[in-house]
């Protein structure tokens, strides 16, 4: 029975795809392990894998098709013995393709990942389709199983042959229809505004470029909307003096050096954040829907700008690791980010984020929140200023300003006032910070 190849989630946020580049063709034998296709998602291009073996009887989706919905066939897989006669009618997706080629020579090498197909539909009690491979379906067959009491292994439940190997004729789970069905999220808040259509028209007559939206502008539009929406947001800031820092950093480079080793201050302000949240351990959390994650580690997320967008990557367990260590792994984040190499893992996940601005000279700002945090921190340029001492004198110091931007859904007011003072007081007296 020929087995229909869906479009895989390549990460658990991603709804839709670009089918970038097919690498195999129609008529092509292909085994369990085989890469079959290039597919863009909103962060990265990623390959994919053959899950079963046999032949591509008909491609579904033409290379370059955008908006390629999760679980969309997008090609057909013939068993032995099977012919493009057993296909049938295939309706392709709703996917135009793009106008010009996909980029091929430009696009980083993408990394693994595999497959999903799905045997045709096989209609459970309740009406779902069974996700099965075509081995899977004959040894069920052979033993007598039904595959609608199977749990699947595979990949989105998908039953693959160690499943029905396993199974036993008895063993059945239990009934999915008399459970309530779960009730669909609530969606955020659509964005108003003008329509496309009513700007253009407004434009009429000045010379323009139109850009298209791709995949990761698509996806920061929509997520910043929904955490602008729906996070109620509040700010704090603070002046940090930087001289203590900046000394002690001198010194700590200067012993360095014979080990390659060059700390920059924002990998003091990563460590700062890290062992602040452990400080204040009630403002290391998460909001998730109608309860807070309160983490034990600090996962620390850094936003690293890219072409066309911006890379979160995730600094995990950040208060253990030396100011050497989180250096060199962020210098490896932010290269693989600038070439959209990162895997999913790396850059989901955390509690807290940075934002470091500094370097383009801007003194302050206020970031927006990347959901689920808790908090995210603002970091301006360090610049020389007027200041008046604790006796009353007035000298010159390095200051930089923040604005710790929080959730009030997940700290309150008091709580991430506590959370600024720590990172203030581990940045103004590093030292503490390697004890």
């Amino acid at each position: 029975m020929p087995t229909e190849i869906l479009m895989p989630a390549l990460s658990p946020t991603m709804e839709e795809g670009t089918l970038a580049k097919w690498l195999v063709k129609e008529g092509d034998t292909v085994s369990s392990g085989d890469l079959l296709a290039e597919i863009e998602t909103d962060k990265a291009t990623m390959e994919f894998e053959a899950v079963d073996e046999g032949v591509i009887g008909k491609i579904l989706v033409a290379e370059g098709s955008e908006g390629v919905k999760v679980n969309t066939p997008i090609a057909v897989l013939l068993e032995e013995g099977e012919s493009a006669d057993d296909i049938g009618e295939a309706s392709a997706p709703a996917a135009e393709p793009k106008a010009e080629a996909p980029k091929s020579d430009a696009a980083p090498k993408p990394e693994a990942a595999p497959a999903a197909s799905a045997a045709p539909a096989a209609p459970k009690a309740d009406g779902e389709r069974i996700f099965a491979s075509p081995l899977a379906r004959r040894i069920a067959a052979d033993k007598g199983l039904d595959l609608s009491q199977i749990s699947g292994s595979g990949p989105r439940g998908r039953i693959v042959k160690a499943d029905v190997e396993n199974a036993q004729p008895s063993a059945a789970k239990p009934a999915a229809k008399d459970q309530p069905a779960a009730a669909p999220a609530a969606a955020a808040p659509a964005a108003t505004g003008p329509s496309s259509s009513q700007v253009i028209a407004m434009y009429e007559g000045r010379e323009y470029e139109e850009i298209p939206l791709n995949g990761m502008r698509k996806t920061i539009a929509a997520r910043l909307t929904e955490a602008k929406q729906s996070i109620p947001h509040f700010y704090l800031r603070r002046d940090i003096r930087l001289d203590a820092l900046l000394k002690f950093r001198g010194q700590l480079n200067k012993q360095l050096e014979a080990r390659s080793v060059k700390l920059s201050v924002n990998d003091f302000i990563i460590k700062a954040c890290a062992l602040a949240l452990q400080t204040v351990p009630a403002a290391n959390a998460v909001w998730a829907g109608d309860r807070v994650l309160q983490l034990k580690p600090s996962d620390v997320a850094v936003a690293v700008a890219i072409e066309g967008g911006l890379f979160t990557p995730v600094l995990k367990d950040a208060e253990m690791k030396s100011l050497s260590a989180l250096s060199s792994e962020m210098k490896d984040l932010a290269s693989r980010a600038r070439d959209r190499k990162l895997a999913p893992h790396e850059y989901q996940g955390g509690s807290f984020a940075i934002s470091n601005l500094g370097m383009f000279g801007i003194d302050n700002f206020d970031a927006v929140i990347n959901p689920p945090h808790g908090a995210i921190l603002a970091v301006g340029a360090g610049v020389k200023k007027p200041v008046v001492g604790a006796d009353g004198e007035l000298s010159v110091a390095t200051v930089m300003s923040v604005t710790l931007s929080v959730d009030h859904r997940v700290i309150d007011g008091a709580l991430g006032a506590q959370l600024l003072d720590a990172i203030v007081q581990n940045l103004e007296n590093p030292m503490v910070m390697l004890a």
